[in-house]
């Protein structure tokens, strides 16, 4: 057998956000290495989707739920039949809009899901022991609200900022449990950008001037880094941040 520090081989990771984007592709790298997959997410066919395109689909499962929903979060816990290795926190989205505008329903919406929502999940694992000594668990945060923020980007910057003080704070916490707490922190990456209509091709096109590497990334790259993060190759790593922008916050 080849050595490979970054293998998952034998480990259960429970993947959140995984019907698209960064958590699909950690689903997918997380399957490639090893791992045996508990994936969630609010839309069955394209978890569904998710699910076939993983290596040994029969190995995973599927659970279906909305973590901003507290019978949903029930049934998730709940649904971890074994303790956990990993638990990727890929939840999440964005409206943006300026300040002046959000109502309160718009705040507690994007706190709800981007911070409130992988708090409760952590912790619900905890109480119900649902994680195994040297588990790692990883929270995917952002640039914005860590490193930058942009116009119309004040409460989803709000809510990322928020969950880079919840890892330092637990990771603490968790440390004599030996479990790890880290956060990887992309720049733009290439999901759904336009689906929304919201930001046009051409300001994309001049966005990514902005990207030294003159590029947004891929839900891959970041999916690389969550896998390290999993794996022993990260052992005495915990508390801390990998930061995968392209660049963008050295200008």
């Amino acid at each position: 057998m080849i050595y490979n520090p970054f293998s998952l081989e034998g480990r259960t990771v429970l993947v959140t956000g995984a019907s698209s984007g960064i958590g699909r592709a950690s689903a997918i790298e997380c399957s490639r290495m090893g791992a045996k997959v508990l994936l969630t997410a609010r839309d069955k066919a394209r978890l569904e989707e998710t699910l076939r395109r993983m290596e040994n689909p029969e190995r995973h499962s599927v659970v279906l739920g909305d973590l901003s929903v507290e019978e949903d979060l029930a049934r998730i816990v709940d649904a971890v039949s074994e303790p956990l290795d990993g638990v990727v926190q890929c939840a999440g989205f964005t409206t943006p809009k300026p300040f002046q505008f959000f109502s309160e329903k718009d705040i507690d919406g994007l706190m709800g899901v981007n911070f409130k929502a992988p708090a409760l999940l952590t912790q619900r694992l905890l109480r119900k022991k649902k994680l195994r000594k040297g588990c790692s668990i990883v929270f995917i945060s952002s640039i914005s609200g860590v490193c930058i923020s942009l116009i119309g980007e004040s409460v989803y910057s709000a809510s990322k900022g928020a969950v880079n003080g919840l890892v330092k704070g637990i990771a603490i916490e968790l440390a004599a449990k030996s479990i790890r707490v880290n956060t990887v922190t992309p720049g733009m990456i290439n999901t759904h950008i336009l689906d929304s209509g919201e930001i046009s091709e051409e300001q994309l096109k001049e966005d990514v001037k902005r990207y030294p590497l003159g590029r947004y990334g891929e839900p891959e790259e970041v999916a690389y880094a969550v896998v390290y993060l999993l794996s022993d190759a990260s052992r005495w790593m915990t508390g801390g941040n990998i930061l995968i922008d392209g660049g963008y916050t050295l200008l």
